[in-house]
């Protein structure tokens, strides 16, 4: 694998990537005493960038239901996930692509719990942004730029004169998103993936903002502000020329803001990959009751947060699916 890798040191990153902690007493207590809630106990939980705000979320939200419930959450990448809870570090890893038949092997159990998406990024002070809106990339210029190396520069990307040069971000850390965003690239792996490693959904964003030659992938939480439903200062999306006749129609200029990027994922306009299913992994089926409790929360009364949080349901089928895997 072609990778130069450095290091970003900065405070949006290390946000994501320390614990999440939730005390064991905020205001929920006059609630649970009232109604005389019972359950207690520690959660942990570590993995996906992917899934971490929405788990976050949840977390906060069942609180709110269950204040004798400490939930301890950290980011670090799908693979950390999976080997933390494979481990039995944790309770649950965050996953964001399919689990493994070497990982079943091995005693994964999983269940899905919503999706996303990836989405290709750029600066938006990107010289040809212009261009980039109207016509978008087809997959083989991706491909030319993040596998076989051959696109350098911005004019090489779009046909027009501009000699800035192109740099691609990857990710350093075994994650979904550059599986998904590889596999998107005729059926390729991360270890394909050309450019500069960066640790983290939150570094790419860092280092596309910070260079505006740059172009890398991100998951739909990182590209979209939760609140203005808008892509984040700096950030941009780059459309894919899904047809390939060098023009983006209006069919696939869905990219205005999160809901119609979500609508997209939804209907399955945004294809699969980079679009997944997002997982909670386990080794094995948990026995933990609070663990029990949370995970069928998560499918009944929590599935009422994603739109907010910017994901989209799995099918109903996969729903029940994971309920029936709990009992």
């Amino acid at each position: 694998m072609k990778k130069r890798y450095f290091l970003l040191s900065v405070f949006f990153c290390s946000m994501f990537v320390l614990p999440f902690l939730f005390p064991a007493c905020n205001s929920g207590n006059r609630h649970s005493n009232k109604n005389g809630d019972s359950l207690s106990g520690k959660i942990t939980i570590s993995g996906a960038f992917a899934l971490y705000p929405l788990t976050v979320k949840w977390g906060q939200e069942f609180k709110k239901i269950h204040p004798k419930v400490t939930l301890n959450i950290s980011a670090g990448g799908a693979g950390k996930g999976m080997a933390d809870a494979l481990s039995k570090m944790v309770d649950l890893g965050m996953y964001s692509k399919e689990v493994s038949p070497e990982e079943k092997a091995k005693g994964a159990w999983y269940i899905a719990v919503s999706k996303d998406a990836v989405l290709p990024t750029i600066n938006t002070a990107n010289p040809v942004i212009k261009e980039l809106n109207a016509h978008g990339l087809t997959k083989q210029k991706f491909f030319d730029i993040f596998i076989s190396g051959k696109i350098k520069t911005w004019g090489e990307a779009t046909g027009t004169r501009s000699n800035v040069k192109l740099e691609s971000f990857t990710r350093s850390d075994a994650c979904g998103a550059a599986e998904m965003w590889a596999r998107y690239l005729q059926g390729k792996k991360q270890e394909d993936l050309q450019g500069l490693g960066v640790n983290g959904d939150p570094g790419i964003a860092d280092a596309i903002r910070r260079n505006e030659g740059g172009i890398g992938y991100n998951n739909l939480n990182f590209v979209y502000d939760m609140n203005t439903r808008k892509p984040y200062e700096g950030i941009d999306v780059v459309p894919l020329d899904m047809n390939g006749n060098g023009k983006i129609d209006p069919e696939e200029n869905f990219y205005g803001s999160l809901d119609q990027v979500m609508t997209a994922i939804r209907n399955g306009v945004y294809p699969s990959p980079p679009a997944r299913d997002l997982y909670l992994v386990s080794a094995g089926k948990p026995k933990n009751k609070v663990v029990l409790a949370f995970l069928n929360w998560i499918l009944t009364d929590g599935q009422k947060y994603l739109s907010e949080a910017g994901y989209v349901p799995v099918s109903p089928e996969k729903l029940k699916a994971g309920l029936e895997k709990l009992k």
